[in-house]
This record gives structure tokens, sequence and C-alpha cells, in this order.
């Protein structure tokens, strides 16, 4: 059956009627959504909106996050024709899932990006939709989570990163991907608190109070005993997940704008993502994929694999 798809199907990004069900269009061809979901605004009826958010202009560093979304597109199709490893349901057909493009903005008007982010994400879920979204740099997880906290109160914020990015920088108007979790406490958006920021390894004095389990304490004490920990932290508040590809060591990530030695695994990760199944996660987003300084792919491969497991975390909310 598969191999009889492989021959009829293609561009099913537009040609496909259903929204639920697996894509066996040839990998290496084909219009580039997110696992061969159908591109569409019309939110009718579905359960998740995968969105882009192509911006890199908060980055310190080395610059091209702009383009890790078609990466993370292009990449993901590599997944569309299997259901997601390790999950006792198969979320692409048991859940409807689109691709919703990306947010349009003008890129040379920075000021005014903040408020279209929180529009776009506005507009998602006031359908009953949840987002997960691909950035961009690591700024857009602030705009994000203004739409997601006026939504559901205060979210708890659980962050993968080499980085807390709770710098001080009281200027809430400055657009920076390194302080924007320290605007988002400050805000009232995040309980620090009920937060958690995993696989930190860089120096930060004031954490704002938010857990911190570092990039150390994952490999002592390992990714299944580092999901229980996030669990009991998060409890059944309202949560954000966002992950930064910089989370991953640079030997499984080498694609970013900031790579720090001593990260996390893949297995590491892709245990913890699965072992936290059950928290009330609301959203997500995978960002500071840069194309530009990877020319394996291995980045975007990695980044269309979280993503996919955001998915799968909210359609374990949804159907078990």
């Amino acid at each position: 059956m598969a191999l009889e798809d492989a021959k009829n199907q293609v561009d099913e990004a537009f040609t496909r009627t259903d929204l639920r069900g697996p894509s066996f269009e040839n990998t290496f061809g084909g219009a580039t959504s997110f696992l061969r979901r159908k591109y569409t605004k019309d939110l009718r009826g579905v359960d998740i909106a995968v969105t882009g958010v192509p911006f890199d202009q908060a980055a310190t560093n080395r610059p091209g996050t702009r383009l890790g979304p078609r990466a993370i597109r292009e990449a993901s199709a590599l997944q569309s024709p299997d259901a997601p490893y390790g999950w006792p349901f198969d979320a692409l057909s048991e859940m409807a899932i689109v691709d919703y493009g990306d947010v349009a903005f003008d890129y040379a008007n920075v000021p005014a990006f903040p408020d279209t982010v929180s529009d776009h994400i506005r507009g998602i879920l006031e359908a009953d939709v949840a987002s997960v979204t691909l950035g961009g740099d690591h700024y857009i997880s602030f705009p994000i989570l203004k739409a997601y906290a006026e939504r559901y109160g205060p979210m708890s914020l659980l962050q993968f990163d080499a980085h807390t990015d709770t710098w001080a920088d009281d200027d809430m108007a400055r657009v920076d991907h390194g302080t924007m979790f320290y605007k988002a406490v400050k805000s009232g958006l995040v309980d620090p608190a009920r937060s958690v920021q995993v696989g930190i390894r860089t120096t930060n004095d004031d954490t704002l109070g938010v857990n911190i389990i570092d990039a150390r304490e994952v490999y002592e004490a390992g990714p299944a005993a580092t999901a229980v920990k996030i669990r009991e932290i998060l409890g059944n508040h309202p949560v954000y997940l966002s992950f930064d590809i910089d989370g991953l060591d640079p030997a499984f990530a080498p694609g970013t704008g900031t790579p720090v030695w001593g990260g996390l695994t893949s297995i590491q990760a892709s245990i913890i993502l699965r072992d936290i199944a059950g928290i009330n996660i609301k959203g997500g987003d995978v960002v500071e994929v840069s194309p530009p300084f990877d020319t394996t792919g291995a980045t975007a491969i990695a980044g269309a694999h979280i993503a996919t497991e955001i998915i799968c975390l909210l359609g374990w909310n949804k159907f078990r």
C-alpha cells in the first residue's frame, strides 16, 4: 500500500484532502510542509497548527535562524511516512495537524515585530488550536508567551537550553534573545517556581527563582530521573515547552548561533521528552536552528524530531 501511495502522492502540502494520516510522498521531492501536512489558514476541525517565525534579528552571535523554519520543514519529510517512534498512538493519524505557514512581518520594522507575533499566535489559540512554532531565534518565545498567558494565565516554562536567557534587561521594548525570559518572569507571563530549565551550562548568577537542571545533573542522574523531577516541578500547571536547539551538544546540533560544549545528547533529550508525557502542555516551539552552520542537515533533523515530540505530548493529553 505504501509503495502504491508513493507512486501517486505528490505535493501533499497542497493536494491532501484528509488532515490525518501518514504521507508516502517521495521524501526527496514535492512541497516541504511540516510532516507533509496540509498548508492552510483554515483552522476548523484542527487540533495543532505548526507555524514558522523566520526571525533572527535578536541574535547576539551567529545569525541564520531565519532560515530555520524552512530547513526544519524539509528535514521533517523523513518522518512523514511513519508513526512517531516510541509512542503508544500515531499522532499523525489520530490528530488533525496542519502547517499554518509563517508569520508575515516587516523585517525592517523590528519594533513592530513582537506584537505581530503575539497577534499571529492569538489567532491560532482563539480557534481553540494549539501552536507548535518553528524558529527563528529564541526571542520569539516572548511574544508567543504573551498570547499563551492571556489565555491560560501565568505559564510554567519548560525550557531546554544551554543558556537561561534570564539576564537582566528592564527595557521591555528591547529585542534580544538572551533576556526575554527575564522579561517574561517580570511581566508575570511565567511562574518561575513552577518552571524548569534543562541542560543549562552557562553562568547566570540570578535565575529569578526558576528551577535549574543543568547538563551535568542530567548526565549524572540520567534522563529518566530527570523527567521525574521535571514532572514534579511542573505539576498540573499549564506548560509552554521551548526547546532551544543549543540545549543539545554541538556534536548533535552544530547549526546554531551560540553552541556550548557539554550538552544533552539526542537520546537523552528523546527519553526526557517521552517520559514527561502527561504534563499539562498547551503549546511549544523549537528555536535557534541555523542551517548555514551545518552542512549535514543534522541540526534541522533534530529540530524536526523535537517538534514532532511536542506534537505527541499535546496528543497524549487529548487521546490518552
